[in-house]
């Protein structure tokens, strides 16, 4: 069970204190089952909505973690019961859309007002999308970087519904500037918004307007 790189910075920033760690859209597992290998204090929950992988994954996760402590959910990440649970959530969603991540994210935030939750999301796609139904939601920004895998960015980002600790989140993100490639991720981003703005289809100048403005570290 390798991690690709993108899945090892996920890893990575995955902090210590969570009592529990949802993996969403958890496809084969292997994130949680690497959390699970490197001895967690949480209870890892396996979410996805496709019957036949969480069955599959349930075999796998008797046979070779008998003894941690998980569980699999077959449901709708926009249904996480985490009201069932003890407090202090860490909630992973990677591998898709920005705009299907920010629907999953307001829709537990929606539903669980009261609980304490960390968000640590890693889209496929539309990040300033995100970050401003982010922002909507009054989340706050404990870290984010950004990784490059098969020619292809990501931007790994870890926000809280306590915004009291944590720093505001901006709409373009501002520490994954820091990196190596940015310069590069970012000539890639204005290319492709300047392709839809030439297309008029949607007027998008004002995130060409804000990705302008970037300053590097």
């Amino acid at each position: 069970m390798k991690l690709s790189n993108r899945l090892k910075l996920v890893e990575k920033m995955v902090e210590a204190h969570y009592i529990h760690i949802w993996d969403c859209c958890c496809d084969h597992g292997f994130l949680g089952a690497s959390l699970l290998s490197k001895k967690t204090k949480a209870t890892v929950h396996f979410v996805d909505i496709v019957p036949d992988l969480i069955d599959e994954l349930e075999t796998k996760l008797k046979r070779f973690f008998s003894g941690s402590a998980w569980e699999t959910h077959c449901l709708d990440v926009s249904l996480l019961p985490l009201q069932r649970y003890d407090d202090n959530h860490l909630v992973i969603i990677a591998g898709v859309g920005g705009d299907l991540t920010a629907k999953f994210v307001e829709s537990i935030c929606t539903r669980n007002p009261k609980l304490n939750i960390d968000f640590l999301l890693c889209p496929v796609h539309h990040h300033f999308s995100l970050r401003q139904k982010l922002i909507e939601l009054n989340l706050g920004l404990k870290d984010e970087a950004l990784i490059k895998e098969n020619q292809r960015f990501y931007e790994v980002i870890l926000v809280s519904s306590d915004e009291t600790n944590n720093e505001s989140i901006t709409a373009v993100g501002k520490k994954i500037w820091y990196s190596e490639s940015a310069q590069e991720y970012l000539n890639q981003t204005l290319n492709h918004y300047q392709r839809i703005q030439q297309g008029q289809k949607n007027d998008v100048q004002h995130i060409i307007d804000a990705y302008s403005k970037v300053n590097f570290g």
